[in-house]
């Protein structure tokens, strides 16, 4: 456990800020009176993402591997700290759905069969607490990995000392 100590950290560190940029969400509006701007605002959370997992990444290779990282052992991080957040997806939809903005599923729907996206059986098929878990792993998987490889290829040490274990 202790040697998964920062992924876990970072991984509870993002969950958090997931959930602050969904109340931000919220707040402005986007679950809402601007819902259909919804998905372009949500695209901007790969900024934080980007920027959690730098931060991670950097204290992996400062506290772990004395300075010394490897691609490999970066994108390794990455991953872990991905599945932690997929794990707790489940959790933090419900939280979402339920606390933060109860009426959002209902709000979607409306606006898809409004803007003729779907109609009102598809709109509640297609739009439901589990599909939107089922995204948000998805997406936390796909984004979470790309980003964690893309990080650990810039902030990989140029030499390593081949000494030092995985």
């Amino acid at each position: 456990m202790k040697k998964f100590a920062i992924e876990i950290k970072w991984a509870i560190i993002s969950l958090i800020i997931f959930l602050a940029w969904m109340t931000l969400e919220k707040k402005l509006g986007y679950h809402d009176t601007n819902i259909k701007w919804q998905p372009v605002f949500n695209l901007l959370y790969v900024f934080p993402t980007f920027i959690l997992y730098l931060l991670a990444l950097l204290e992996k290779k400062k506290k772990y591997y004395q300075d010394q990282m490897s691609w490999k052992q970066g994108i390794i991080s990455a991953i872990i700290i991905s599945f932690i957040i997929v794990f707790f997806s489940p959790v933090t939809q419900f939280i979402i759905h339920e606390f933060i903005s109860p009426n959002f599923l209902e709000n979607t729907i409306n606006y898809t069969v409004i803007s003729k996206k779907l109609t009102l059986a598809e709109a509640k098929e297609y739009t439901t607490l589990t599909s939107s878990i089922w995204k948000n792993i998805s997406d936390g998987l796909s984004f979470g990995v790309v980003i964690g490889a893309i990080v650990a290829y810039l902030i990989q040490s140029k030499t390593i000392d081949t000494s030092k274990s995985n």
